[in-house]
Order: structure tokens, then C-alpha cells, then sequence
């Protein structure tokens, strides 16, 4: 059995981080894709059998405007720590159909969470699963902002999936050598574009190790939404952890316009029903 994580670019032009541990955790391949025929290669070796592919990306997504519902009870849980997602829509043409979804179809892979098959397709989000797997207060800031702040943060983040060598189940990552190598990179980056590429296989590895997470504590785990509108999976929030509060941040600023545009979506279905109503 293997668990493969896409970190899935948007568009083909774009860097896909792929990563893939075994059932014993151990770290067999890390590094990036463009093309979807680029990312069957790479993972060919280990998903020509029984697999389950954690995907950074909408997967499912059938509604035309706003939130998916599993974005909605989602955000409830995540957004206080900076973990927010933004809505997936049929009007945003990067959805229609999504990426993920023609890429499960291409592998031949199961997207229903609730499947028993042995090559199946999920869902995920390396955010909020950071929150969780290593009990923050908000996300690491390793995608924006001041160069040497995401270089730190983003190494930070290197040294906890190392450090998930004791957890349960176990990633060992620490004896492979393209992750020894990516690391030495980040700690040798003098540019943004660096960061760029390399945090990419970083969020693979995260989406592989809930793939992991999710097959051996399945009761550690929430499945927000469902297949029939679309899901999340992710380690459950944590109940005992207190968000940091950071104001005027970017984050905050994030995390409040992605609240006005689930008012504006509430007022929008609110319009609907009375215009229908009207009728």
C-alpha cells in the first residue's frame, strides 16, 4: 500500500509538489510534476496498485457560485487559525471540471471517501492538518511575506514532519536523500522563487502523511462535507489549542474576507428564496 501526496497546481504551467511514504512511513520519493502526464509518471511506480492519493486541490465541486459546503463547516473549525479555504466554484473556470477530479479519472482512482476499494482519491488540506499534527496556534507563514520570515517558517516546518519520526503512525523522511537535499536548498535560498519551488514537495509530504494519518487512525480524523457536494478530510481540530490573536495581520485580513464572502453568499441564497418566493 502506498500513500501518495499531490500538492496539485492549478494549472499545468505550474510546479506540482508529489511525495509518496509507504505503509510503514518511510519517505520513497519527494519532488515536483507540471503536466498531468508528468504526475502519472512520477507516481507510477508506486500507484499501479493498491494506493490512496491525498490531493491539495477541490475535488469534487457541483456548486455554481460561493462555498461548498464542506468549505463552510470547514471554516467554522480552521479559520481561527489562519487555516481558512476559499471557495471552490463551477464559475471559477479552475473548477470546471476541476483539475483533481480529470486527474483521479485519468489514474482510475475511487473518489468517495466512504469506498472500500484499494485505489482511492481524497481530498485534503495541508494547513489545517499542520494545526493539528503538531499543535499550533496558527498556520506557519511560509507562503507569503518577507523573504527570511518564510524561509524560517518554511524550515520550521521541515523540522516538525521530521519530528514526526516518533508520532503515530511514524514518517521517517530523515533518511531519504531528496529530502535531505531540499532541505539543504531552502537553508541555501537567497530568492522567493526558491521558496516557491521547494515548498511545494514540503505540502506533498504533509498531503502523503494524512493519507497515512487518516488509514490508521480514522477515528482521529473529520470528513467535512460528503461525495455527493464534496469534501475535506483532515485530522480533527484541535479542542484544548487557543488561537494566537494577531491583528492587522494579513492573515486577519484573510480570515475577514473570507467570512464577507460567506455573508455575501447567505444574502445571495437569502435573494434567491425571495425572489422565488415573489414568483
Amino acid at each position: 500500500m502506498h500513500f501518495v501526496g499531490l500538492d496539485l497546481a492549478w494549472g499545468e504551467k505550474n510546479q506540482t509538489g508529489v511525495a509518496v511514504i509507504d505503509s510503514g512511513g518511510r519517505l520513497l520519493h519527494v519532488g515536483g510534476a507540471q503536466d498531468d502526464a508528468s504526475i502519472e509518471a512520477a507516481i507510477a511506480p508506486y500507484a499501479t496498485d493498491d494506493c490512496l492519493v491525498a490531493i491539495d486541490a477541490p475535488l469534487i465541486v457541483k456548486n455554481e457560485i460561493g462555498f461548498r459546503p464542506c468549505e463552510t463547516a470547514y471554516n467554522r473549525d480552521f479559520q481561527k487559525f489562519d487555516a481558512g479555504a476559499y471557495p471552490a466554484n463551477t464559475t471559477n473556470p479552475a473548477f470546471n471540471p476541476p483539475r483533481a477530479e480529470a486527474l483521479a479519472a485519468l489514474l482510475g482512482l475511487d473518489m468517495d471517501p466512504a469506498s472500500t476499494s484499494g485505489r482511492r482519491a481524497i481530498e485534503v488540506y495541508p494547513h489545517p492538518a499542520t494545526v493539528v499534527l503538531f499543535n499550533l496556534q496558527k498556520t506557519l507563514k511560509y507562503k507569503r511575506g518577507d523573504f527570511a520570515d518564510r524561509q524560517r517558517e518554511l524550515l520550521k516546518l521541515m523540522t516538525l514532519i521530521e519530528g514526526l519520526d516518533k508520532a503515530t503512525p511514524r514518517l521517517r523522511v530523515n533518511h531519504n536523500v531528496t529530502w535531505v537535499e531540499l532541505r539543504k536548498r531552502v537553508e541555501a535560498a537567497t530568492r522567493p522563487s526558491q521558496l516557491d519551488r521547494d515548498e511545494d514537495p514540503v505540502d506533498a509530504v504533509i498531503c502523503a502523511y494524512v493519507a497515512l494519518y487518516w488509514y490508521h487512525r480514522p477515528e482521529d480524523v473529520t470528513i467535512y462535507g460528503d461525495y455527493a457536494n464534496g469534501y475535506i478530510v483532515t485530522p480533527s481540530a484541535p479542542t484544548d489549542v487557543v488561537p494566537e490573536q494577531r491583528r492587522g495581520s494579513r492573515s486577519s485580513l484573510e480570515n475577514r474576507l473570507i467570512r464577507a464572502m460567506e455573508l455575501l453568499e447567505d444574502a445571495q441564497r437569502e435573494l434567491t428564496a425571495i425572489r422565488e418566493a415573489l414568483r
